[in-house]
């Protein structure tokens, strides 16, 4: 009887611990209420990800310069920035064969352009 008891304590246990939350669970799609500028939030994530191959020169296949502002400016306005860090851009997916951006760091570039292209 203990036994059966103990194992349907697990069980239940086991059970309760799994969940059914997807990816789309995981990502935080509360709307960012600030202003984004280049400088405070568009860099730092540009700097991580990007920086490696899009140098001056650039470097791997790359075709563009993300070193300044005036440079990703130009990239979000006319070489589909957006669109290739989302993976629905012509070309492949950036960052070239690495992990996908999160969403926030997307929203917050998206969110740039959507503010004006700030720098400061």
């Amino acid at each position: 009887m203990k036994n059966i008891l103990l194992t349907t304590c697990l069980l239940l246990i086991t059970l309760y611990a799994c969940t059914n939350a997807s990816e789309d669970d995981l990502t935080d799609s509360t709307p960012i209420a600030t202003t984004i500028t280049y400088n405070d939030h568009v860099k730092v994530i540009i700097d991580n990800n990007c920086i490696g191959c899009h140098k001056s020169p650039a470097v791997n296949g790359a075709n563009v310069s993300l070193l300044t502002y005036n440079d990703v400016k130009n990239a979000v306005q006319n070489n589909n920035l957006i669109s290739k860090i989302n993976g629905n851009g012509p070309g492949a997916q950036m960052p070239l064969n690495g992990q996908k951006l999160p969403q926030t760091s997307i929203d917050i570039i998206e969110k740039w352009e959507d503010d004006g292209f700030l720098e400061n």
